[in-house]
């Protein structure tokens, strides 16, 4: 197995989920109490990842972030080294990219908390962002949890966007879907499925482990 590769995918992982956690958040909560009418051109924005081809986010990315749009000349004049086909440019598009696999299940999470209870934590004196850290945040943590996972399992097994933006740099850029493809195209089939098979591991237990906490928190 691509060890290089594999780490790589794991270290992405962790930073987009961190990422899309602290971010996530108050977009989630926004959404699930807004009462704007613009409201679904968010919505629509956040779940776009969902339906447009990989390929298409992906090529769009590239230009916002290379080297002749504002942010890519922007960033190579304050880092001196460009944002595309480098682990940050990766970690912009897998946090793009992951975006509605973390904020639905947050926004089910929110949801689902008893309106009551935030309406009788205000009339006891408590602050909006006390409430929301006190009472909100604590009886959300089934669906926060999920977004965490899916989040996760879903970063280390992305492969369009990730070729489009970062390409195939050992070491920097080559994730583990990856390492998967190029020993599958040079008829490496046992590399390509000791991998796939690390990588379907990975994926089944984290649905597992979201499936089962679920269910032991709504019989208990």
């Amino acid at each position: 197995m691509d060890w290089t590769a594999i780490g790589l995918s794991l270290r992405l992982a962790a930073c987009t989920t961190l990422v899309l956690f602290l971010l996530g958040l108050p977009l989630a909560y926004w959404l699930t109490v807004s009462k704007r009418r613009w409201k679904f051109l968010i919505e629509a924005l956040v779940a776009l990842p969902l339906v447009l081809p990989p390929t298409v986010l992906g090529f769009y990315i590239l230009m916002a972030l290379g080297p002749l749009s504002p942010v890519g000349r922007f960033y190579e004049k304050v880092v001196g080294r460009g944002l595309a086909f480098s682990f940050q440019g990766l970690l912009v598009a897998s946090i793009l990219y992951s975006l509605p696999f973390t904020i639905r299940p947050f926004i089910t999470g929110f949801g689902g908390v008893d309106r009551r209870l935030i309406e009788a934590s205000w009339c006891l004196g408590e602050s909006r962002l006390g409430t929301f850290f006190r009472i909100v945040l604590p009886l959300s943590w089934p669906g926060l949890l999920t977004g965490i996972i899916l989040s996760f399992a879903h970063t280390l097994g992305e492969f369009g966007v990730v070729y489009m933006v970062g390409g195939n740099i050992p070491g920097e850029t080559r994730t583990v879907s990856i390492s998967i493809y190029d020993d599958f195209q040079a008829m490496h089939y046992a590399e390509a499925g000791q991998t796939a098979l690390f990588l379907l591991a990975v994926s089944f237990l984290a649905l597992s482990l979201t499936y089962a906490l679920q269910r032991k928190v709504w019989i208990v």
